[in-house]
Formats: structure tokens, sequence, C-alpha cells
């Protein structure tokens, strides 16, 4: 009998691993936004990974064992996912417009890094502006950022 509850709590109560901080799903979130920038235009460039894992590092200041894990990790969500709200909706709900201004500035950069603007990359950065509720004139600020061409 108390091999069967044992069982029982073993099957159904076990403590799981822990749950991401609210933090790391931020994280999350926005590299899988970077990654679907990359992959975008359909063609992977060396420049569009180092300007994501340089992104990386500036933003959330991990080494670059961290970085690298979260960058795998954020791949396979990106492969998994349906649409770009699940990622979004989180950002919507912690992050200030100024995080997001500067989110939208990110994936121009990564857009711009390889010299040509595909228009589904274009596509790209609106959509996500939209779902974040950026005004458009800081859409169009960002997009015209010198340092971003």
């Amino acid at each position: 009998m108390l091999n069967q509850i044992k069982l029982f709590f073993t099957q159904h109560i076990a403590l799981s691993a822990p749950e991401n901080t609210l933090e790391e799903k931020l994280q999350l979130a926005i590299v899988v936004l970077f990654l679907e920038m990359m992959y975008m235009d359909d063609k992977v460039d060396p420049k569009e990974q180092d300007v994501i894992l340089s992104l990386v590092h500036q933003n959330f200041s991990l080494t670059a064992k961290q970085a690298t894990s979260l960058i795998e990790l954020a791949e396979q969500q990106r492969k998994q996912a349906t649409d770009y709200f699940q990622f979004t909706s989180l950002i919507n709900k912690e992050y200030r417009l100024e995080q997001k201004v500067r989110l939208i500035e990110s994936l121009w950069k990564i857009a711009f890094i390889d010299g040509v603007l595909d228009m589904n990359e274009e596509y790209l950065v609106r959509k996500i502006a939209d779902l974040l509720h950026v005004p458009h004139t800081a859409f169009i600020m960002a997009k015209n950022r010198p340092y971003l061409k």
C-alpha cells in the first residue's frame, strides 16, 4: 500500500523542473523573433547569425555558452510556433514602449545587415510592430536610423 501511494505521488505530484523565469521567457520570445527575421528572406547569411549573437550578448548580458543555448532553444520554439502572438503578447505585457521600439530597431538591424531589404523582412517588422502596438511614426523612425543601414 505504501508503495502504491509513493508511486502515485511520483507519477502525479512529483516536483517538476522549475519553470523558466519571466526574464528567461522574455529573452526566448525576443530571440525567436530575431531568428524568424533571419529566415524571412529564405537565405541565412552568416552576418545575420553574427548580428543575432551580438544582439543577444548586448541585450541580455549572457556568456557565449548561455547565448548559444538560448539561440538553440529559441530555434526549437520557432519551429514549433504557429504564430507570433505567443511571443508578442508576453513582450506586450512586460515591455514599455521604449523597449519595444529598441526591439523593432534590432529587427531592422537584422533585416539590413546583408545589404538587401527583402519585402518579406519588411512585412515581418511591420507585423511585429503592429502586434507590439508600436506607433507607425516610431516604426518609421526606427527604420530610418542611420546606424541600421
